[in-house]
């Protein structure tokens, strides 16, 4: 940024207005990406919902593309923030050599973790439409760049480093990444096609009881899955 940009904000309070006026149109776009996808939303549109000036956008951003990547990386680290503890948690039980319930609840810790993000509608912006629009391709590359190094990589890395101690499975074998997605395929419904299972369960939103509800049976699966497949390595251990 120059000097010139810097000396626009007063010294006393300027950087707080500016920061929050940052905010607000992080969370406009947010919400008008994930609507009309990047082509879609209209930088005076997102102004106009972050009640700013079509300039102030940018002297934050510089340009669209700026903006739509600033979305990505406050939605990365508003993400990480909420998985983080459960994921140190499983790394202590690894290093610790911890054994098979006490992983099987490292995995179950982290999974809990996702589906809060997944299952409660936040206080800022809907990022369920954003996540879609990205994941279903058509949007700046630099989102998805953002997303899978900050949040999606590790929390893979993490997931696959689980299940091959509790299944005995080669964290890169094929079979053991196909578990691992199909056990966080459990509740990735409720978050892409939320309309349609509201609907069937007859819900009008998920709120914090019924979230406990989904985690609490998806939980159960997860850990008859676990521990079948925790059986499956021992059978195959003692008959080698």
């Amino acid at each position: 940024m120059s000097e010139g940009k810097k000396l626009r904000r007063s010294p006393e309070g300027g950087y707080a207005r500016g920061d929050e006026t940052r905010r607000k149109i992080i969370e406009a776009a947010i919400s008008l990406f994930g609507q009309h996808g990047f082509d879609g939303a209209s930088t005076r549109d997102i102004a106009a919902r972050a009640g700013v000036n079509a300039p102030a956008l940018q002297y934050y951003f510089e340009n669209k593309e700026g903006l739509y990547r600033a979305c990505a990386e406050s939605i990365a680290d508003e993400s990480w923030q909420s998985f983080a503890p459960a994921v140190q948690r499983a790394r202590v039980a690894l290093e610790r050599n911890a054994d098979t319930e006490a992983l099987i609840d490292a995995f179950i810790d982290i999974q809990s973790a996702v589906a809060d993000r997944s299952f409660v509608k936040q206080h800022g912006p809907d990022q369920r439409l954003f996540f879609a629009r990205e994941q279903g391709g058509g949007e700046p590359e630099i989102g998805s760049e953002i997303l899978r190094e900050r949040v999606r990589s590790p929390l893979n890395t993490i997931n696959v480093e689980l299940l091959e101690r509790i299944t005995g499975m080669p964290a890169h074998d094929p079979l053991t990444v196909v578990r691992m997605f199909s056990l966080y395929g459990q509740f990735l419904l409720f978050f892409i096609a939320r309309r349609t299972t509201l609907t069937m369960l007859g819900w009008d939103d998920i709120d914090r009881a019924k979230a406990d509800f989904l985690k609490a049976s998806i939980a159960e699966q997860t850990r008859v899955l676990l521990h079948h497949w925790n059986r499956e390595r021992d059978k195959h251990n003692r008959s080698e």
